[in-house]
């Protein structure tokens, strides 16, 4: 399970105080009289255990319903768990984890990390869902020299900061690749006239731009966007901005946006079949329970999902070696995962960061920043990493790692 620092301040009165004074002088008199037995003799002859690096995960533990903080914890943790078993890091330290919720309001994610930054021997942070979080706390990345990987957030201005040196990495797409895929999708069906669902967020903001400078290419020139419309996580209803981008000419809806799609499918459900369009899922849905809000009305729907990771896709040997791993947690099928592509993101990310302590050959946090530029190459759970990074590039994927699917009957992803 993962490990958790805690501290605490005890403040005895003088009885108290008096009382353990004599038991301090007591107990070693005492402990020498008793005959060791054979375990307490062998325990005296071992090497004490080395002290653990840590790496820490910043993320939305506490938002109701969401399941992508979790996802990412099971994936450390599973590879931790394979990292240890082979024997650690830096001569056999094992790597513990430490969590920290920030339960996707910015302001606690700052604070947060204040006080990973403050572990002796933390290396590293993984950062949550919530690109907004991550953004507010890029300052404090640079002032701490924190190497930092974000594992779902895509916003382009996560590593695009400004920083030099740069210590922020990402193991997930983002939305300069996510938005262009997105549309080139549409365009492979003949869907050239869409419109923009956008969360009224740094997430959505980062979304239009990409949409915006996409087109400006040879490969979006056919695309035109006949609407954007922006909601926020208030919003009780989606289908007047959904019906104005579809009477505007819309054949299709590119949607940013969390589980507060799901409401829009049961509203476009709800509509004759002559108004639904095929709604285009950024990943975000994966996070929460898209799938049970959406109810019965998912299948009414033409719905289309990004992503990342398949099962179906992975290595067949990466596959195994993880779920054997997370048999310690009790996941023993691909299934059992919720926000299965948060978990092997972090899988794939912690492994990252283990090859790079090894490397930089100490728990120095530039050492291990510039470390992770030079990786030499890896097949990882999600894709072969040849590198993961390099100087100038700190995004792990590729246009070539992304995908589209769509919900089997069973509410399952599968390969579109």
């Amino acid at each position: 399970m993962t490990a958790l620092i805690r501290s605490s301040k005890l403040h005895p009165g003088p009885a108290l105080a008096w009382l353990a004074v004599v038991l301090a002088c007591l107990l070693p008199a005492f402990a020498q009289s008793q005959p060791k037995t054979q375990t307490q003799a062998q325990a005296q002859t071992q090497a004490p255990s080395k002290a653990p690096v840590w790496i820490g995960v910043d993320a939305e533990f506490g938002v109701l319903r969401s399941s992508s903080a979790q996802a990412i914890e099971m994936g450390a943790e599973a590879a931790i768990e394979e990292i240890n078993a082979a024997g650690g890091v830096l001569g056999g330290r094992p790597l513990k984890l430490v969590t920290r919720d920030n339960r996707s309001v910015p302001a606690r994610g700052v604070e947060n990390l204040k006080e990973l930054a403050a572990i002796p021997d933390l290396v590293a942070v993984l950062g949550g869902r919530f690109s907004p979080v991550i953004i507010e706390q890029l300052p404090l990345i640079r002032e701490y020299k924190l190497p930092f990987v974000a594992v779902w957030s895509s916003a382009d201005q996560i590593t695009r900061n400004g920083m030099q040196p740069n210590f922020v990495f990402r193991v997930s797409l983002h939305d300069s690749l996510a938005m262009p895929f997105m549309l080139d999708h549409a365009a492979k069906r003949g869907l050239r006239r869409v419109g923009l669902l956008l969360s009224n967020t740094a997430w959505g903001r980062s979304n239009l731009a990409a949409a915006n400078a996409h087109l400006r290419t040879g490969a979006g020139k056919s695309m035109s966007i006949v609407r954007s419309s922006w909601f926020s996580w208030a919003d009780t209803t989606l289908v007047s901005k959904y019906l104005g981008m579809v009477d505007a000419g819309a054949q299709a809806i590119i949607v940013v946006a969390n589980d507060e799609a799901a409401l829009l499918v049961r509203e476009v459900a709800a509509l004759p079949k002559s108004k639904r369009v095929p709604l285009i899922l950024h990943w975000g849905v994966s996070g929460g329970e898209f799938v049970e809000k959406s109810g019965a009305a998912l299948h009414e729907v033409d719905v289309s999902v990004l992503q990342t990771f398949s099962p179906q896709r992975a290595d067949p040997a990466m596959r195994a070696r993880f779920l054997k791993a997370a048999s310690a947690q009790g996941v023993h099928r691909f299934e059992d995962i919720r926000a299965a592509v948060g978990a092997a993101h972090a899988y794939d990310a912690v492994h990252l960061l283990a090859r790079a302590t090894s490397a930089a050959g100490s728990t120095d946090r530039s050492k291990v920043r510039a470390a992770l530029e030079r990786l030499p190459a890896w097949r990882g759970l999600v894709k072969n990493y040849a590198p993961a990074f390099t100087t100038a590039n700190h995004e792990a994927f590729a246009r070539s790692d992304l995908l589209m699917m769509r919900f089997g009957a069973d509410g399952l992803m599968v390969p579109r």
